[in-house]
């Protein structure tokens, strides 16, 4: 069996999550801009909501970084959400926990 590598296995995980605001996931509208292993087992993952006011875009970016970090060999993520009114305060917050 083939193992996918971990950058490969987290975009395609976190590319399930739905947008409520859609119904649509985010690997469908491509959302997910960059998966990036950053070092050994430390992942840097870049996002981008369905819209620059989107209410869901803290939520979104929670859910990316619990599956990421569900994954096997995952020990650290940092997600940065892009082009959001508030992408720098979601961003600060989600990457202190």
């Amino acid at each position: 069996m083939v193992q996918l590598s971990v950058e490969v296995a987290v975009r395609e995980k976190i590319g399930r999550i739905v947008d409520p605001g859609t119904g649509l996931s985010l690997g469908a509208m491509g959302l997910i801009t960059g998966v990036e292993e950053t070092g050994e087992g430390v992942l840097k993952i870049d996002f981008v909501p369905s819209t620059p006011y989107s209410p869901v875009a803290y939520s979104i970016a929670l859910a990316i970084k619990e599956v990421a970090l569900a994954q096997k060999g995952v020990k650290k993520v940092m997600v940065f959400c892009h082009n959001h009114v508030l992408s720098e305060r979601i961003n600060a917050d989600v990457n202190a926990r």
